[in-house]
Parts: structure tokens; C-alpha cells; sequence
């Protein structure tokens, strides 16, 4: 089944547990019910606030799937005072919020089954690597990027070799995910990265100079989760037909592009 026909499903999902893992950000686990059956990685939730002023949701990318539990992981920055993840880092156990998911498309894990693997994420766009390494069937190497706390990077070890570029230089290379492939001489044969536009912007750089395929995910750009706001458009090679320009949803179309079908 391809993910754009997956059924989306809107349900109130209860707070299983919720922890601050690093400055700002925060891990919860929510009782998800047939989203987290119907799932995959590389997928977002949209949250809803419980303030009634706040009508657009939040969307959330998708840390880890639990099909069996059908539990969801989700980790999260909170991005400022009066926001709606400002609000849900202060919800505990057994309080129930109203989620719409799994919405977007995936990491095309079959693609590069067998292959030499970078999973490359920055910041935020960590979270959403960590269930695609742990079901992508390949020689996994991951390339983390920070301003300078580390979080979840432990998490990353079991499924292959872990480095890790901060800002500052107080982890790994000092620098970016870019400086780090440099610096440790890491070779792939294909690339999947989530984080912001910059990252991404140099690692469709670098896949194009070495002639391997690459799938970004550019999740950070959205904003309502749901098409509806259009504050995520991204131009593209092909014709929207929404809009009828060249013009991509990151959530809707995406959150996950080859890079060569959009500009950065």
C-alpha cells in the first residue's frame, strides 16, 4: 500500500508518558489506535490545541511507531511562550488529545534496500530518522546535526554507526553534518535527511556532486499540517494541481521529496 493510500484517521489519543529529554524538547507517547497501526516512517501527526482560539493544529513528525502497542513517539521543540507546543509540554499521563494523522508520504525505504544508507538530521529533523532506521534494511549510517545539547543520539546506535557535528565543537566535528561526512570520510549510496532548509540545501548539494539519489524531508517548513494555510509551499520542477504553478504542500505532497523535484 503506498502511503497516499493510507486512511487518515482524527481521534483524541491519550498521553501515555511525556518527558523533557534536552533543552526545549520534549519526548511523549501517545495511545494512538489505528494511526500508529496504519503509520510509517517518515509520516507526521497533527495535534490540536484544547485552546478554542487556536484553530489550526500542530504538526508533529513521527519519532518512533509501535504497531502492536499502536502507540506513537513523538519529540518535539517547544517554540516559544503562548505556542500550541508550549501547551502539550505541559500535558501529563491520561490527558487526551485530539489527533489527525498519519498524514504525508514517507522515506521510500525499498528504494535503497541493501545499500549504503546516510541518515542525515538536523535538530528537529533528528526525531523522524530514528523509526527509519530502525525498519530501513540497509548498511545505515547516521550523521547528526546540533546547535550543541545532544539528544537521542544513543537511541541511534543500535542500528549502525553514529556521528555527530555541533555548532559549538563541544561533540563530534565542530560544524555541520557536511563537515562531519568530510572529516570522518563517510561514503553511501544514497541519502535520506530531514532538518532545515540550509542542511538540506547543501545535502542536495553534495548527493548531486556525488551522483546519488537523495530524499529530503522538509517537515520544518510546515505550518498547519493540513493544507490549509498554504505557508509551506515549496516550488517544484512539476505543475501543483492545486494551484496550477510550480509549486509543492510540503504536507500534503510531501513532507518527503526526491531533492532534485524541489528548489531550496
Amino acid at each position: 500500500m503506498s502511503t497516499s493510500e493510507i486512511k487518515k484517521t482524527k481521534r483524541s489519543c491519550k498521553i501515555i508518558s511525556q518527558e523533557c529529554i534536552g533543552k526545549d524538547i520534549y519526548s511523549m507517547w501517545l495511545n494512538a489506535g489505528e494511526i500508529a497501526k496504519n503509520a510509517v516512517p517518515g509520516q507526521f501527526v497533527s495535534l490540536y490545541s484544547r485552546d478554542g482560539s487556536k484553530l489550526l493544529p500542530r504538526p508533529i513528525s513521527l519519532c518512533e511507531i509501535d504497531k502492536e502497542e499502536e502507540k506513537l513517539r513523538l519529540v518535539y521543540r517547544v517554540t516559544g511562550r503562548g505556542t500550541g507546543t508550549e501547551e502539550f509540554s505541559g500535558l501529563h499521563a491520561g490527558v487526551p488529545i485530539e489527533t489527525l494523522g498519519p498524514l504525508g508520504n514517507g522515506f521510500p525505504l525499498d528504494a535503497v534496500k541493501g545499500k549504503k544508507v546516510f541518515l542525515m538530521g538536523g535538530g528537529i529533523g533528528i526525531p523522524p530518522m530514528l523509526e527509519t532506521a530502525k525498519q530501513l534494511d540497509a548498511e545505515k549510517t547516521m550523521v547528526l546535526g546540533y546547535r550543541d545539547e545532544l539528544f537521542l543520539n544513543k537511541e541511534f546506535e543500535a542500528y549502525g554507526d553514529v556521528y555527530v557535528a555541533t555548532e559549538d565543537g563541544s561533540a563530534g566535528t565542530k560544524g555541520n553534518v557536511m563537515d562531519a561526512i568530510r572529516e570522518n570520510g563517510l561514503e553511501a549510496d544514497a541519502i535520506f535527511a530531514c532538518g532545515p532548509a540550509p542542511m538540506l540545501r547543501a545535502i542536495k548539494a553534495y548527493a548531486l556532486e556525488k551522483g546519488i539519489p537523495c530524499w529530503i524531508s522538509m517537515e520544518e517548513r510546515m505550518a498547519c499540517g493540513v493544507g490549509a494555510c498554504l505557508a509551506c509551499v515549496c516550488k517544484s520542477k512539476d505543475v501543483d494541481s492545486h494551484s496550477h504553478v510550480h509549486n509543492k504542500r510540503v504536507c500534503k505532497d510531501g513532507p518527503v521529496f526526491l531533492s532534485t523535484e524541489v528548489e531550496l
